[in-house]
């Protein structure tokens, strides 16, 4: 069954002029119920997980910050969000939700979580609306469980996944690969074990042509047990955030390659959903709504 990490703590309302992130939080599961994609078996409620799994990831000073809200000024602001108990809190929350899925992940060989894909989160500072990077703090849980040992991110937001590079750049262990926009946030970009930077308006063909080319050969050269894959759908050309000139169906089409190459190479895959930021909700949801239908269709 797959299995899909959601809390109502993900749909956390923001002050106005930042609530419209947040709604695709709602509406997802929401769709995926409405359409028969999934049933109320296939969520699962992430907790509070033990401080160890962040702090084997993120500094105790920045970690400890964050929970007394005690960071400075211009810390704060890098985040993006107005710092509060409850934004700390889903972002905690988030990470044991991708712990779990990780685990789930190696007993169904895929499992999701609605949120997530919070890849600008530093070893020691957050930036772009992410504070903790869930998918470094659940692949050091793999590893630390020895439940994995050579790891391999897949980032395909359109933003470089910056922070992950950070976290692994001294540890063969996990390789970090980013395919993303070449003038996109972040402008001054962490040198990824492989970065592909997209020109603007790149198509699907282009897009689709590279990955085709590149993931299976870096599978085959790393050899990974487990891999994570922060699937963004901010690739997407109406995306305000993006300036890539994907369509939806090509967005499908990745996200069809990458499960499929996991299912073919009998690697466990953990998806985070990542960014989307088309003006047009419906969209946003569509687009997510597609990676969890092609994972009941090609897992179950």
């Amino acid at each position: 069954m797959l299995k899909i990490a959601f809390h109502p703590i993900y749909k956390h309302p923001l002050p106005e002029g930042h609530r419209f992130p947040m709604l695709k939080y709602e509406l997802l599961p929401q769709q995926l119920l409405y359409e028969g994609t999934c049933d109320k078996n296939n969520f699962f409620t992430p907790t509070i997980p033990d401080n160890k799994h962040i702090l084997s990831v993120h500094t105790e000073s920045y970690y400890q910050d964050l929970k007394q809200l005690t960071l400075d000024k211009r810390a704060a602001r890098k985040i993006g969000f107005p710092l509060s108990d409850i934004l700390v809190e889903r972002e905690v929350i988030i990470a044991d939700g991708t712990i779990k899925a990780s685990e789930f992940a190696l007993q169904h060989g895929i499992a999701m979580n609605i949120a997530g894909g919070t890849h600008h989160a530093y070893t020691n500072r957050g930036e772009a609306f992410c504070l903790l990077n869930d998918q470094a703090i659940g692949a050091r849980y793999l590893q630390h469980k020895k439940l994995a040992h050579k790891i391999l991110i897949v980032d395909l937001d359109v933003h470089q996944g910056n922070g992950t590079a950070e976290i692994f750049k001294d540890d063969a262990s996990v390789f970090t690969f980013s395919m993303h926009g070449k003038s996109n946030y972040p402008f001054k970009k962490e040198i990824s074990d492989l970065d592909i930077a997209l020109e603007n308006d790149t198509t699907d063909e282009t897009y689709l042509n590279l990955l085709y080319k590149t993931l299976p050969e870096l599978i085959k050269q790393e050899q990974p047990d487990f891999i994570y894959y922060l699937c963004g759908v901010d690739v997407i050309a109406t995306d305000k955030l993006g300036k890539l000139g994907m369509t939806i169906d090509g967005c499908k089409r990745r996200d069809q390659f990458v499960l499929e190459t996991c299912k073919h190479q009998k690697i466990p895959v953990m998806c985070s959903m990542g960014g989307g930021y088309s003006p047009d909700i419906k969209i946003i949801i569509d687009a997510h709504a597609n990676t969890f239908r092609l994972a009941q269709d090609l897992f179950f």
